[in-house]
């Protein structure tokens, strides 16, 4: 994100802080708010944390009127700008600027403990921002110079695939079996169906007289011994059975 001079965001107001005047450091150890006159503050008023870009300000207000009382830049946290004291953590020394180039170092303190932990995070999370848009600003850059990958087709270049399940699958079809749940026929039976006679024996059907089937006014002449039109097929029937049953068949009644 580009940084816009114009614009000036709100991380954190607290209503209520106090400034100490502290003594020089002793020494490297850090400071100790008991080094303080904790029930004499040299100003009281309001507290506001902003930011502009990268860098993040905290402000020193009175709580009344807004007039500015002063001000701390800060560029990084932890930094030497805002540093904790080692005995309590309601209490916080920061450095101040005028302007001209001029600073100093104030005990900055919170009556309440949830007020400190507030103002710790919301410098926190700006500064967690800011490294993140600078990680991802150096990763645009490296794409941008890196050299990028051609893969479009060249001219007259082509391309191959191979299916190697169709005829699998069309061969599955071919031998798939027939349904309908009928039996197969018997052996040497033709496609019809039916079971020829045996061979050397022909049936020998006589005509019909069909002027007698269909004249049903007249009486009908009784059968004949000797001219049944049905007695070949009889015989014939009778044989084929008995050849069924030599050859191994099953007569079913």
């Amino acid at each position: 994100m580009a940084e816009d001079s114009s614009y000036e965001s709100m991380l954190c107001v607290k209503p209520e802080v106090h400034v100490y005047r502290i003594p020089p450091r002793a020494s490297n150890r850090g400071y100790r708010a008991a080094d303080w006159k904790l029930d004499e503050p040299a100003w009281s008023g309001r507290m506001k944390i902003t930011a502009k870009g990268k860098m993040a300000y905290i402000k020193l207000e009175d709580r009344n009127t807004g007039e500015l009382f002063a001000q701390a830049p800060v560029e990084q946290y932890p930094g030497c700008v805002v540093e904790s004291v080692t005995d309590s953590s309601r209490y916080f020394v920061i450095r101040i600027e005028d302007g001209n180039g001029r600073h100093a170092f104030i005990g900055l303190g919170f009556a309440d403990r949830g007020d400190s932990f507030d103002f710790n995070v919301a410098l926190q999370d700006h500064f967690k921002w800011v490294k993140q848009e600078g990680e991802l600003a150096k990763a645009e850059a490296s794409e941008s110079t890196a050299p990028k990958l051609d893969l479009r087709f060249k001219e007259g270049q082509t391309i191959k695939i191979s299916i190697g399940n169709i005829k699998k699958k069309e061969a599955g079809a071919k031998a798939r079996p027939m349904g309908g749940g009928l039996l197969p026929p018997p052996p040497g039976a033709k496609a019809g169906g039916v079971i020829p006679p045996p061979e050397g024996q022909q049936t020998v059907s006589e005509p019909t007289n069909t002027a007698a089937l269909f004249d049903f006014g007249s009486p009908v002449p009784a059968a004949q011994p000797g001219s049944d039109m049905w007695g070949d097929f009889t015989s014939a029937g009778s044989n084929s059975s008995k050849d069924a049953v030599k050859s191994g068949w099953v007569q079913f009644s």
